[in-house]
């Protein structure tokens, strides 16, 4: 695209941390900078918030995109690898199981697998827990890492994988790449933001030092204060506490313990929240998420520091949150990513994947310099009916770790568990309780063989299965089943650990990192 620098788009950035510097280096990596003037403000003074270290394999995508040197980029980042999250203590407690990235078993005679496992399982043949079933959950279950396999024949290849990172790092990462292909970086504090008359757009921002930053496009990454979105466009908030009413966050890091570097996030249930527990290079990153009305905060701190691996590195740090997000992600001449668009519990690790979609809706969307009215209401309205639906679907899966819980007793726990759903995830439950369907769609989250985890995890039984899956025999089925488990289990038996794996991939010290590129 040929234009000139004076009719070059305007594209103000308010916010650093993952939000502005996974939004920068996107922009920076798929648009022209001739035509995309890409500005991005931020001060030192702002702290960000910062607890999300655990990611979804999306963001091997968007990292790829940009060209960046993976051992590179987990070495400055203190990374460690993950293949699925572990659920503890979430249906009843001693109860364990783990959400791969990956399939479980294989689609056989043209049926998806969970039918088949399901029809052993009711007509009682000899049939392993669906767990065993899964490459990335017996991976984890071994602590073993390896890169999948590229030939879609090998059962190696049936499982993906995502990182856990330093947020803080991975923002300094991302700064310092953004920086050195065009973006610019303007240290200060937005003081006063002045609007058009006849429209309502943001014009300008003035900073406390006095600078102002006009803009055709501006982009919140403010986090929960929602400085431009929430505050000068007044989008509305849309509350979902009712489903989710956790509203408070400890988190502190400890030195690495227990189990050590395990390639999976862990979320413990636990009295009026739940507890997670990363697995970085250099410490293990910790929290308590709990409701404010079912436990106290003292009592947090205490349960929380009680069960580190190893002895606490800081003082637990609290944060304040409430679930939802603003009713439009889009509004005039601004749009708003992170925090400042909306905020989910990490319990999934989903934080970080919502920026990421947003970035390349907006990429996709983005208006065409010099193209008269440039804030055109089409692409505003498809890229807040792309917005809502990865919320409100990620909103679904959470809401059914409550739903579907066994700890009866204990208060939130018996609250969560018989409070009103979403008419959308009551049908999602109803039909996998009814024939074993589950829900499958191209766009937002989560994949089929996600909620077969999750629905499976925690006890929803299936009463029927696709009577397709009768075209096997059981005698050929249960053969079937045995061999899948066999194959995945010899081959899980010659991976590498995860800790001897990074050890010679990625090593988090500074020498190791000088000696790799910084982009492929």
């Amino acid at each position: 695209m040929q234009t000139d620098k004076a009719q070059a788009l305007k594209v103000v950035i308010v916010g650093g941390g993952t939000a502005g510097w996974m939004c920068a280096a996107g922009l920076a990596r798929l648009l022209d900078l001739k035509a995309y003037d890409v500005t991005l403000i931020e001060s030192d003074e702002i702290g960000a918030v910062g607890v999300g270290e655990a990611t979804l394999p999306h963001i091997k995508t968007f990292n790829d995109m940009l060209g960046i040197n993976e051992a590179r980029f987990l070495a400055e980042t203190q990374g460690t690898l993950k293949l699925g999250i572990e659920f503890r203590d979430w249906n009843r407690p001693g109860d364990r199981y783990i959400h791969p990235f990956g399939t479980f078993g294989e689609p056989w005679n043209g049926v998806d697998f969970q039918h088949h496992w399901v029809r052993a399982k009711l007509a009682g043949r000899e049939v392993a827990p669906l767990q065993a079933y899964s490459y990335a959950a017996a991976a984890c279950r071994a602590n073993a890492f390896e890169f999948p396999n590229q030939d879609d024949k090998s059962i190696r290849s049936t499982y993906a994988y995502a990182y856990h990172f330093d947020a803080s790092l991975y923002a300094g990462f991302l700064r310092r790449w953004a920086t050195a292909r065009g973006v610019k970086r303007i240290e200060g504090l937005v003081a006063d933001i002045a609007r058009d008359g006849a429209n309502g757009h943001v014009a300008s921002l003035t900073l406390k030092s006095g600078a102002i930053i006009q803009g055709d496009l501006f982009i919140d990454c403010t986090g929960f204060r929602s400085l431009l979105l929430g505050g000068q466009m007044d989008v509305a908030w849309q509350d979902w506490a009712p489903w989710l009413p956790c509203d408070r966050a400890l988190a502190v890091p400890c030195k690495t313990g227990g189990d050590g570097l395990t390639p999976y996030t862990r979320a413990s249930a636990d009295l009026g929240g739940w507890r997670w527990r990363i697995p970085l290079q250099h410490r293990t990153g910790n929290g308590y998420v709990f409701s404010s009305a079912f436990l106290d905060e003292n009592q947090a701190r205490e349960t929380l520091l009680a069960k580190l691996d190893g002895e606490a590195l800081d003082e637990p740090r609290l944060l304040r949150f409430k679930a939802g997000r603003r009713v439009r992600g889009w509004s005039g001449n601004v749009v708003a990513m992170g925090l400042a668009s909306g905020f989910l519990e990490p319990l999934e690790s989903t934080s970080i994947f919502l920026i990421q979609a947003a970035v390349i809706d907006l990429v996709n969307l983005m208006p065409t310099p010099g193209e008269g009215d440039r804030m055109d209401p089409r692409l505003v309205a498809e890229f807040n009916r792309l917005f809502e639906i990865q919320y409100d679907r990620v909103r679904d899966f959470l809401i059914l770790h409550y739903r579907a819980n066994s700890r009866f007793g204990e208060p939130l726990w018996d609250h969560v568990r018989t409070m009103a759903i979403p008419d959308s995830l009551a049908a999602k439950m109803e039909l996998f309780e009814a024939r074993a369907a589950l829900p499958d769609y191209k766009y937002g989250l989560f994949s089929r063989d996600s909620w077969l985890s999750v629905f499976e995890g925690q006890g929803l039984t299936p009463r029927a299965h696709d009577r397709l899956a009768e075209s096997l025999t059981l005698d050929d089925l249960e053969a079937r089943l045995a061999d899948l488990k066999t194959r995945i289990d010899s081959n899980v038996a010659t991976m590498t650990s995860h800790a001897d794996f990074l050890a010679r991939y990625a090593p988090g010290d500074v020498a190791a990192a000088a000696l790799t590129p910084a982009v492929a």
